[in-house]
């Protein structure tokens, strides 16, 4: 593999090693280099895992996105990573890098759970163990937002030009959100701290953005067909879909790559003031559907996505809830065919050969179907109807994580990711009833009248007779005896 290309400096430090990234910003961000010089090379930066860093440091930073679809597989190297590091091994390195001069943009794709959010008051968790030490900064900073606060504050200290945080998770307003947790770090400081950052945080840029490519872990058949297309060992090539999309806001403190070029596989990101119609349409329609995928398809046995859509009961409730529940509720950016987009997600779903596992679709529930579910189910119990498949979709969640004593959801659903498994799991032992309650409150709270009493309607039915049952309950829209 060849060395990286002097033109690639160091311009964008991201935070996340994560497929997802490797898999959409990098291959973004490679075409864009492809179609206009500049200083857009990466930094990537793994929060504590050494082990995609190591191996891309070993491969000269390169790896093979190998995309995946019925109709075959082909092979992107992107190329645009200028080094690694990892944050809880060379935590003064990554803070030098953010605060180095030619930084222009910091990006992150750290998950739902790595911005430390509290999900009730939509701020930052300050009660949040890691959030206190970086408060404290006695310590190199451990979470995400403390690395960044941290980092602007050695910027606005070494006098660099301010910059852009430009978030590339999946939540509703990312860059408003980060902006509100960088702001609420900065306000917790030391009086000095604060006020330095404040000031600072004046001239920083937050552009909301909208991600959408769907990026299964890496397994041996990916490092199989990685060596078979390109002809090279790769120890961490990325699974992808050939579908990527992303649109952004075009708000950038000190410039950015020409992402709106298309190459490499990709089309041309979309620069939008609308991009809150973007996300309500990924958020809801893709996301919010393949959340009740993965937990009807995790209950009814199902490892993969693909199979959680070739089983004729799941299968009808995620049409049902795209199309009744959720369609209704996104207004539609202007040049989507909306139409066209829904039948994509069908067929992205079906996709058997890439194999998205129904575990890690619905691992972090509690914070992904915060932002998922409690606005469109408010619209529909506010217009008067009753959305039985968003309250299918917390049945489902709920008896994946935290199953009543006796019912067992099986080893997929065991798998799933919960940082509030152990606080559900206090309630589970006791009334239906109160367990759903509890679980709206971690939502955010009951959306509308009678929600959370259709949801246990719904949780009942699932856990004493099956996905099949459950699904025939909601559709019929009856209550559960």
């Amino acid at each position: 593999m060849r060395a990286v290309p002097a033109r690639q400096h160091p311009g964008i430090v991201h935070l996340g090693l994560s497929n997802f990234h490797r898999a959409h910003q990098a291959v973004h961000t490679a075409a864009a280099l492809d179609a206009a010089d500049g200083p857009w090379g990466v930094l990537g930066v793994a929060p504590r895992s050494t082990a995609v860093a190591d191996a891309m440091v070993a491969q000269d930073l390169r790896y093979a996105v190998v995309e995946i679809s019925p109709a075959g597989e082909r092979a992107v190297v992107p190329a645009v990573h200028t080094g690694v590091r990892v944050a809880a091994r060379e935590p003064d390195a990554v803070l030098a890098a953010l605060s180095a001069p030619g930084t222009r943009i910091v990006s992150l794709t750290v998950t739902e759970h790595g911005y430390t959010l509290d999900p009730v008051t939509g701020g930052l968790d300050l009660d949040h163990p890691g959030v206190r030490a970086d408060l404290r900064g006695d310590a190199a900073p451990g979470t995400a937002i403390g690395l960044v606060a941290r980092g602007l504050l050695h910027r606005a200290r070494a006098g660099a030009a301010p910059v852009t945080v430009l978030s590339c998770d999946n939540l509703l307003g990312n860059g408003d959100t980060t902006a509100r947790l960088v702001h609420g770090f900065a306000h917790a400081m030391a009086q000095a701290e604060r006020e330095e950052l404040t000031a600072y945080l004046a001239g920083v840029t937050f552009p909301n953005s909208m991600v959408d490519r769907i990026v299964p872990a890496t397994t041996d058949a990916t490092r199989a067909a990685a060596a078979r297309l390109t002809g090279v060992d790769d120890a961490v090539p990325v699974p992808a879909e050939p579908f990527s999309m992303w649109a952004l806001e075009d708000r950038f403190a000190a410039g950015r790559p020409a992402w709106e070029s298309a190459g490499r596989g990709v089309p041309g990101a979309v620069f939008t003031d609308d991009v809150a119609g973007y996300e309500l349409l990924k958020l809801r329609l893709l996301n919010g559907t393949h959340s009740l995928l993965a937990y009807l398809g995790a209950l009814a046995g199902q490892d993969l996505i693909p199979g959680a859509m070739a089983h004729p009961a799941v299968r009808a409730a995620a049409e049902r809830v795209l199309h009744d529940e959720y369609r209704p509720t996104v207004p539609v950016p202007a040049g989507v065919d909306i139409d066209a987009y829904a039948a994509r997600l069908v067929e992205r779903w079906s996709n058997t050969a890439l194999g998205h596992r129904t575990r890690q679709v619905g691992s972090d529930g509690s914070l992904k179907l915060a932002q998922r579910v409690p606005g469109p189910a408010a619209e529909h119990v506010a217009a008067g109807r009753m959305p039985h498949h968003l309250a299918l979709t917390v049945a489902a969640w709920l008896a994946c994580v935290a199953p009543p004593p006796g019912y067992d959801p099986g080893p997929h659903a065991a798998a799933m990711h919960e940082p509030a498994r152990e606080r559900l799991a206090a309630t589970a032992t006791g009334p239906a009833a109160d367990h759903v309650r509890a679980a709206c409150a971690l939502l955010g709270g009951e959306p509308g009248p009678g929600f959370a009493d259709r949801v246990t309607d719904l949780f009942i039915v699932l856990t004493r007779h099956g996905v099949d049952d459950a699904v025939a309950e909601a559709a019929g829209g009856r209550t559960a005896a």
